[in-house]
């Protein structure tokens, strides 16, 4: 009958790999921590303004309508299309990299009112639009 030997050192857990992982955080952190600390240490004194607002707002989709008659709407307030422009810079203005036009057309309309709204969005700097049928979006 053979037998088996019983290795001691298998049984033991060796906690210096571990100590070592957790000192290598630890100074990993720290160094961090101070980096980011350098920026608030300098002496700066900031600008005030009195009429102040973020460079983004909060992201609002434009939607657009327009009829089987090839008129604009902008909230179901009819609008033309240089009012429509004029909207949509503001809005770009607000949202630079956000804003975003959903056009909505009737079936019975023709393309060009759709084409001159997208063309609208590429003029005024749109991020992003789309124009929406039934079974949904059609992404820019």
């Amino acid at each position: 009958m053979a037998k088996l030997k019983h290795n001691s050192g298998a049984s033991t857990l060796s906690l210096t790999p571990l100590i070592d992982v957790v000192f290598l955080l630890l100074i990993f952190f720290l160094v961090t921590s101070e980096f980011e600390d350098e920026e608030r240490r300098l002496d700066i004194i900031l600008p005030t303004a009195a009429s102040a607002v973020p460079m983004t707002g909060k992201p609002r989709e434009i939607i657009v309508d327009i009829d089987s008659s090839g008129s604009f709407y902008l909230s179901g307030q009819p609008t033309s299309l240089n009012e429509l422009k004029r909207l949509l810079r503001v809005a770009v203005i607000s949202n630079p990299v956000n804003q975003s036009v959903v056009i909505r057309a009737d079936r019975a309309t023709s393309f060009q009112p759709v084409v001159s709204v997208m063309d609208l969005c590429n003029q005024t700097g749109v991020s992003e639009y789309s124009v929406t049928t039934q079974n949904g979006p059609i992404n820019q």
